[in-house]
């Protein structure tokens, strides 16, 4: 359970930082709620989820997946790019994240 709440975390951690693009530095307001909600979100779940996990394998996938998700929005949703080389690094941090997920005691 406490994998699934650890993912859960990381996908608020993608909310958030799309939510701080679209709130453009805090001066759009329902974007920058939705941004704070995110956080507190994020942060409650991850640190829920610490009770079971060790904190640097959390960490680490928490923020790998805030990170993948985050550059893959990215592509979509601000046309950012599709280069075959970001593409394999971001392949790169899932393998990790799952590399951590299958090794973590």
């Amino acid at each position: 359970m406490s994998w699934l709440i650890l993912f859960i975390a990381g996908l608020f951690e993608t909310a958030w930082a799309i939510g701080m693009k679209y709130s453009e530095g805090f001066t759009k307001f329902w974007p920058s709620v939705f941004t704070i909600v995110s956080i507190l979100i994020s942060m409650g779940l991850l640190a829920y989820s610490l009770k079971e996990l060790p904190v640097g394998t959390a960490y680490a996938v928490w923020t790998g997946i805030g990170a993948v998700g985050t550059a893959i929005l990215g592509i979509f949703l601000f046309g950012e790019s599709k280069e075959l080389a970001r593409l394999f690094f971001i392949f790169l941090i899932i393998a990790g994240i799952a590399g951590l997920r299958i090794f973590a005691k």
